[in-house]
């Protein structure tokens, strides 16, 4: 038997996160929700959290998306990984 097609796995519209890890730098938070929004412009902004590494020195940025296409998400994951603040697209 073959495995699913990836967008198999998924049902759209559904609720994606998105996980960045970067240095934890003023403003990351919101330069990650930024290149976000532009692609889903109707992300809340209590889709966001954030964590910072126990040392303070990283952060783990969270955004919910609600995921419209397999297209959407993976201009998204584009244009973060392009982001040069960003160390780690999950």
């Amino acid at each position: 038997m073959s495995d699913p097609a990836p967008d198999a796995l998924l049902r759209f519209p559904c609720d994606f996160p998105v996980k960045v890890m970067g240095r934890a730098t003023p403003g990351f938070a919101a330069r990650v929700a930024d290149v976000v929004r532009r692609h889903a412009p109707d992300l809340r902004e209590d889709a966001v959290s954030v964590r910072d590494s126990s040392a303070g020195r990283y952060v783990a940025v969270t955004v919910v998306v609600r995921a419209q296409s397999r297209e959407q998400l993976d201009a998204i994951y584009r244009d973060l990984t392009a982001c040069p603040d960003a160390l780690m697209c999950l």
